[in-house]
């Protein structure tokens, strides 16, 4: 049963202003990456790490703030509790579920059709490579040849060729030493994170880092210190108050907000202290380059730098890989627990992906046409009034006054036959709902037309839509 605590930050000398009201971090007692949990969930960025000192009391000091607990309670009710009979042990999931209501955070599964015409721009398939002929017919033969699954883990029964041509063509693209495919780039992540660290080790991970990191830094149990987003500065100042063995976690393009990290600038502050640094470059590979961040900086041939990357969005298929020296890769095919203990991926996906990667290496202007098809939409939607974050790759982001609001501009743009990502807390990192827009290279320029048409006729159909504050960061209404 995991415990609850219950955090407060106090404003203290020199602080601007309140930090934030309250906040709950989920975790075990004497956890030591609870300090990367509290990252997770909105902690401010300027609390090195969260400890538990004694089970009614926890006092950490940072640069402008203080956390306490103010208290220690189980999160739900046990069954053994009055209020949970023998029987029904999970009545309180009606409580949360009535709370994300109110709070305007549910959530619906929505089923898509085969044949839905609606104008896609919520998904990932960054090069609309899902649906390419040469791709489905890669994918239908693999699954006659080998069968629906691999049929186990990739240290017993699967591997197969393909999955071993597509390591290697991989490897290849990114200019990396060797590859590890897995079965979701969430997989891979949790890998890299976990067997790539140890007791001693120094996390230092930006914050807006995808969940699959902040999950591995707590599975991981290393310290963990999270910084400013985007700034190298702050990442030095990590690593020089460390002083010994360290790796630090960034996104490539972020994806929220589909902003770049400068990696070439955490490179240099990363070698300087001889920290290992993690790039996951989901959003990077097929659009910066066919070959994602690492060729396009020129950063494939460090040793060390590490990159994960998933199968899913440029590629149009599925699974995850982690791409880096021969010896990093050896070392997660001994110890990653999510390639010794999880099922491989399906020969189908690998065969898509592979057959996806083949096709952007040998037409590497789908790279440059994704991103062409983001900045218009950036620069339409910005001349139309909307605050909209400046795209690093294929993902833009227009901050919305609310969650109900971002969710009502959503099944607004929905209701006129254009999908658009909806993007509310827990799965923002600055707690800031907003639409999340992915451009693709087959748009054509009359469905760009029609996106941008329907995404500024319902924002102007909805009163206040957005409330920016200078500098285009977007501030929620009081209730």
């Amino acid at each position: 049963m995991p415990d609850v605590v219950v955090v407060e930050v106090e404003e203290l000398a020199g602080c601007p202003a309140p930090a934030c009201a309250v906040r709950v971090i989920v975790g075990h007692v004497g956890d030591p990456a609870l300090g990367g949990i509290a990252a997770g969930i909105g902690v401010p960025n300027n609390i090195e790490t969260v400890r538990l000192c004694e089970p009614d009391s926890v006092a950490v000091r940072a640069d402008r703030a203080r956390v306490r607990a103010v208290s220690l309670t189980p999160q739900f009710p046990s069954p053994s509790s009055p209020t949970s009979s023998s029987d029904r042990p999970f009545d309180w999931v009606d409580d949360v579920a009535a709370q994300r209501r109110r709070a305007g955070l549910d959530r619906e599964v929505r089923v898509r059709e085969a044949d839905d015409e609606s104008l896609d721009l919520a998904s990932n398939d960054y090069l609309g490579l899902s649906a390419h002929p040469v791709v489905r017919r890669a994918a239908a033969d693999a699954a006659l040849r080998w069968g629906a699954g691999s049929t186990g883990s990739r240290l017993v029964t699967g591997t197969t060729a393909l999955h071993r041509e597509l390591e290697v063509e991989l490897a290849d693209a990114c200019g990396v030493e060797a590859a590890l495919v897995f079965s979701s780039g969430y997989a891979a992540n949790l890998a890299a994170v976990t067997a790539l660290t140890g007791p001693d080790t120094l996390i230092v991970s930006d914050r807006h880092d995808h969940a699959s990191l902040i999950d591995g830094c707590r599975l991981a149990r290393s310290r963990t210190v999270v910084v400013d987003h985007g700034s190298p500065t702050a990442v030095d100042a990590a690593l020089a108050a460390h002083g010994g063995p360290a790796m630090v976690l960034t996104e490539s393009v972020f994806s929220v907000d589909g902003d770049s990290a400068p990696l070439c600038k955490l490179h240099a502050v990363c070698r300087a202290h001889g920290a290992g640094l993690l790039v996951d470059d989901a959003h990077g590979l097929g659009v910066l380059s066919p070959g994602g961040a690492l060729p396009a900086l020129d950063l494939g041939g460090a040793g060390d730098v590490v990159a994960t990357a998933t199968l899913s969005k440029a590629l149009g298929s599925q699974g995850g890989v982690v791409l880096g020296p021969r010896r990093v890769i050896e070392h997660l095919t001994q110890t990653a627990r999510t390639f010794i203990f999880d099922t491989g991926l399906a020969p189908a996906c690998a065969a898509a992906a592979l057959a996806a990667l083949r096709l952007v290496r040998a037409e590497p202007d789908r790279c440059d046409r994704v991103r062409r098809v983001a900045e218009r939409l950036h620069g339409r939607l910005t001349s139309a009034g909307l605050t909209v974050s400046t795209p690093g790759a294929a993902v833009i982001g227009i901050p919305a006054s609310s969650p109900t609001a971002a969710a009502e501009w959503a099944q607004a743009c929905r209701q006129r036959g254009v999908v658009v990502g909806c993007f509310r807390p827990p799965s923002v990192p600055d707690e800031a709902s907003r639409l999340r827009l992915t451009a693709r290279a087959d748009l054509t320029d009359a469905a760009l037309d029609r996106a941008v048409d329907t995404i500024v006729a319902t924002a102007r159909q909805r009163r206040r839509p957005q409330e920016v504050l200078p500098g285009g960061s977007c501030q929620r209404r009081s209730r």
